[in-house]
């Protein structure tokens, strides 16, 4: 088959589970191309993302000139099916509290989203994200009639599914992805029932950098390590009233804080606040050999998030045999458990003390008990693999129904 995968922006540092599945649906013998509404505005430091980069087209790259010959061809060629789609944008605008200018701006890249499919004979588009790109894809499809489907992750889409028109985009697709049961259950309370076989579970894949058996390493048994953009959903400050409390218990240990995002200033402004200069490390956006080796360095990995989908670091951290900290919300319950790590309660700051000092208090045996039990759930539910076979799967069904 020849598909197209669509996103908001690709490749960016916090989507390497969108490349994962691309490379693995190419290894299955599909011919992939990249297609992203614009680049991603920081810096990449991944080799793996920045030869993606050199791969991908951005929508918003098309010189003027270029996109209005687009616009006026696919107009002409596409009349009745052009008006139809200038509906849908109302439709979606008026969801949206009447942001008509955006929405057409999206109708514009649609156009030229369904140009780029014809040209290049795609047979099938998957979107990744239920926001702006499976707006532009499904107003594409309505303009070209190119099937498509895209993943949900969440929060994003559970937190505003009626100004997102998430029915209408369910209603259009070929079929959803919903990246864990949780998932699903949030789509199933937006779709139409008669929609509700669409909705399919395929989870978030690792590779062969973490299914593979993992070179031991271990750094300092009292270090813990937080893989996350930097925003307010992941629970960053809380974690630092978190270690601010251990530390005045007369806790030593290392805390690093991998990632970039808006919420840096305000850390580094806590951090210095609470005293915590010499605890908290900051190593900014790293590549993805560089986040593996801090998880292998680390005693457990930390993620007190307040909202999230399913985080691919959670799996790649027990598929590294480091238990996991988190909370038990969305997706997460499904992969972390009792026997690979501590869930707590979101926002509840003494349950996420405990857990913190019952883990850089535990044994050796009991670490490696924890992590054994992580690498079998992790490579069990969470083989790239096993997920592109089932996406292909979901595609052929839709080529041939």
């Amino acid at each position: 088959m020849r598909i197209a995968y669509f996103t908001n922006q690709y490749p960016a540092p916090s989507h390497t589970f969108i490349r994962r599945e691309i490379i693995a649906l190419e290894a299955r013998g599909h011919s992939v191309e990249r297609y992203a509404v614009r680049a991603f505005r920081g810096e990449l430091k991944d080799t793996d993302d920045i030869r993606e980069a050199q791969r991908t087209r951005q929508l918003l790259k098309t010189p003027p000139a270029s996109a209005t010959v687009i616009l006026m061809r696919m107009l002409c060629a596409h009349p009745l099916s052009s008006l139809s789609a200038l509906k849908g944008t109302f439709r979606f605008a008026r969801a949206a509290g009447g942001r008509f200018f955006i929405h057409l701006i999206y109708l514009a890249e649609a156009m030229i989203l369904a140009d780029w499919c014809r040209r290049d004979g795609i047979d099938h588009l998957h979107v990744h994200f239920g926001t702006n790109p499976a707006t532009v894809a499904a107003l594409a499809h309505q303009i070209c009639g190119v099937k498509f489907s895209f993943t949900v992750h969440g929060p994003e889409e559970f937190d505003r599914p009626e100004v997102l028109g998430l029915h209408d985009k369910i209603r259009a697709s070929s079929f959803v992805v919903a990246v864990s049961s949780y998932g699903r259950s949030q789509l199933l309370r937006w779709a139409y029932p008669d929609d509700w076989e669409k909705v399919q579970v395929v989870h978030c894949g690792i590779d062969q950098r973490y299914l593979g058996e993992p070179v031991e390493c271990r750094g300092t048994e009292r270090r813990l390590v937080c893989v996350a953009r930097l925003s307010e959903q992941k629970g960053h400050l809380l974690l630092l009233q978190a270690a601010a409390k251990l530390q005045a218990e007369g806790l030593r240990f290392e805390l690093v804080l991998v990632g970039d995002g808006p919420l840096r200033a305000e850390i580094k402004t806590q951090v210095e606040r609470l005293g915590l200069d010499g605890t908290i490390m900051m190593t900014g956006t790293i590549s993805q050999d560089d986040v593996r080796g801090e998880i292998l360095r680390a005693k457990v990995l930390v993620l007190p998030s307040f909202a999230e989908g399913l985080p691919v670091v959670l799996m790649e951290s027990l598929a590294l045999r480091r238990p996991v900290i988190s909370t038990y919300i969305a997706g997460i319950p499904e992969l972390v458990q009792p026997e690979n790590g501590w869930l707590v309660p979101a926002g509840d700051l003494d349950a996420l003390i405990e857990a913190m000092r019952d883990a850089l208090d535990a044994s050796d045996a009991e670490l490696l008990s924890k992590g054994e039990a992580g690498r079998r759930r992790a490579l069990e539910r969470h083989d790239v693999n096993r997920s592109a076979a089932l996406l292909e799967a979901l595609m052929k069904q839709q080529r041939t129904a």
